[in-house]
C-alpha cells in the first residue's frame, strides 16, 4: 500500500495531528489517536471488482488498513464464514439472522488475529524485535501465534486465574506468558510502564491506534457477504469499546468509497456481562461518562474489562445510531451458548453468549427490531472457556458395551438421549 493512503494520526478529542509512530495518546490532552486516510486516494484504487480479484483474506481490503506495503504478519487471517442462522432466527422470532463467525479465524480461534496481524505489521515496519500485549485471554494467544509465525520476542501479561484453554494457548509457542495479580486494569497500566519503559510494541498499548483498524476487516467482510449491503442491525460483545466503533467505521468508509449503497442506517447495539458492564450501564442510564467496574466478576473474562478505553465512543455511537446495550447474568450467558451450539452448530467461547443472550433481551424489550437483517458477532472459540460448561451440562452416561443396555435407556426417553426441541 502507498505511503499517502495512511496518511499518520489524529486525535479523536482535539483533532491534533501526528506522524506514523509508536504513540496511542495525544500530548495536548491525552486523547486517543487514531488512523487518519486519504480517502480520495484510496478511491482511486479500491472498488469492488478490485476487492473480488484478490485472495479470501483481510487483506482484500488493505488500503484501509494502515500499513505501508504489503502485510508481513497475518497473511491468512480473516474473511471467517458470515452464516445464515435460519434455526436460530425461528428460536429468537427473527426474520433474517446472521452469525459472523470468528470463532474459527486463524490462527488462534479469535477476531484478535485481526487486530493483531496489523498490528505486528505495523511493528515490523516500525523496527520493532520485541512486542507484547496486556490481555484477557484471546489477544494472548492470536500475539503469541502471530508474533512466533513471524519470528519476533513475544511478552505476554494476564490477569492472574484466566482460563486453562487462553493460558495454554499462549504458552504453547513460546511466548513469555507473566500472570498478574488483580484485573485486566491492573495489567493494562503494567503493560503501559514497560512499554515505554523498554521501548517494546504493545499491541494494544503504544501500537493501539494501528491495532484497532483491523478490526474494521470483520466490518467489510459483512458488507461484502451481504451482496455489498449494511446490515440493519449489528450485535457485538463490548469489552475495551473498540469493536463496536470499528464495524460502523467500516460500513461508513465502503459508503463514503462508494463500494455499497448509501446511506448506512444500522443501529448498533452492545453487548456486556452484567458482572462488568461499564458500558452498558453508561447507555441505560443516559450518563455522560463512563463508570468504571473496580472489581469485574462474570465467568466472560474475555469482556471483563472494568475500564474500558473506548467507552465513552462506544456509548455514544450506540446512541447515535439508535441502537442500545444490555448485559445479562452467567446462567444467561451460558444459556446463550448452549442456544447458539445447538441450533447452528457454533460452540461460541463466553463473550459469544452474552452476544445471544443479549439479542434475546434486546428483543424481547422491543428494542432490536425483528425485522430487517441482523448480524450476531461471535468473536472467540468455546474451546478455550470450557470451564464455563463443565459443571453446568449433563455428563455422559455410562453403560455396558451391550445393545440392550442402550434400548432401555431409549424405552425410558432418558432425557440426554432425546434431542432438544428448537
Amino acid at each position: 500500500m502507498s505511503d499517502e493512503l495512511a496518511s499518520g494520526l489524529k486525535c479523536r478529542l482535539c483533532g491534533k495531528l501526528y506522524p506514523k509512530e509508536a504513540l496511542n495518546f495525544c500530548t495536548d490532552d491525552f486523547g486517543p489517536l487514531e488512523v487518519v486516510y486519504d480517502y480520495d486516494a484510496v478511491a482511486a484504487s479500491l472498488s469492488r471488482e478490485v476487492i473480488r480479484s484478490r485472495p479470501r483474506t483481510m487483506w482484500r481490503y488493505r488500503e484501509l488498513l494502515p500499513i505501508d506495503g504489503e502485510p508481513t504478519v497475518g497473511l491468512h487471517v480473516g474473511c471467517t464464514p458470515l452464516v445464515r442462522a435460519d434455526r436460530l432466527a425461528k428460536a429468537l422470532g427473527v426474520e433474517e439472522l446472521y452469525v459472523k463467525n470468528d470463532a474459527v479465524n486463524h490462527p488462534s480461534l479469535s477476531f484478535k488475529d485481526r487486530v493483531v496481524a496489523v498490528a505486528l505489521s505495523k511493528a515490523v515496519e516500525l523496527g520493532f524485535r520485541t512486542v507484547g500485549c496486556a490481555s484477557t485471554g484471546n489477544l494472548a494467544g492470536s500475539v503469541a501465534a502471530n508474533a512466533a509465525a513471524a519470528g519476533l520476542d513475544a511478552y505476554i501479561l494476564i490477569p492472574d486465574g484466566l482460563e486453562q484453554g487462553k493460558v495454554l494457548g499462549a504458552t504453547i509457542y513460546g511466548a513469555r506468558v507473566i500472570a498478574v495479580e488483580g484485573n485486566y486494569d491492573h495489567v493494562n497500566r503494567l503493560c503501559s510502564q514497560i512499554a515505554f519503559k523498554f521501548g517494546w510494541g504493545f499491541v494494544n498499548v503504544n501500537l493501539r491506534p494501528f491495532y484497532a483498524e483491523g478490526s474494521k476487516s470483520m466490518g467489510f467482510e459483512i458488507a461484502e457477504d451481504l451482496g455489498w449491503r449494511a446490515p440493519d442491525n449489528v450485535v457485538a460483545p463490548m469489552a475495551g469499546g473498540s469493536l463496536i466503533g470499528k464495524l460502523y467505521k467500516a460500513f461508513k468508509e465502503f459508503e463514503q468509497l462508494g463500494i455499497i449503497d448509501g446511506p448506512v442506517s444500522t443501529k448498533m447495539f452492545g453487548a456486556q456481562a452484567t458482572g462488568c458492564n461499564p458500558i452498558s450501564n453508561t447507555v441505560k442510564t443516559d450518563a455522560l461518562k463512563v463508570k468504571p467496574v473496580r472489581n469485574p466478576n462474570t465467568i466472560a473474562k474475555s469482556l471483563a474489562i472494568g475500564d474500558p478505553a473506548d467507552g465513552y465512543f462506544a456509548s455514544q455511537l450506540i446512541r447515535e445510531t439508535g441502537g442500545w446495550s444490555e448485559d445479562v447474568d452467567d446462567e444467561a450467558i451460558v444459556a446463550g451458548m448452549r442456544l447458539l451450539a445447538e441450533t447452528e452448530g457454533i460452540w461460541a467461547e463466553t463473550a459469544g453468549g452474552v452476544t445471544v443472550a443479549v439479542a434475546q433481551k434486546l428483543l424481547a424489550q422491543g428494542r432490536l427490531s425483528r425485522d430487517g437483517s441482523t448480524v450476531l458477532c461471535i468473536t472467540g472459540n468455546g474451546l478455550k472457556t470450557q470451564e464455563a460448561l463443565i459443571e453446568r451440562i449433563a455428563k455422559p452416561i455410562v453403560i455396558k458395551p451391550k445393545l440392550e443396555d442402550f434400548e432401555a435407556l431409549v424405552e425410558i426417553g432418558a432425557p440426554e438421549l432425546v434431542a432438544s426441541a428448537v
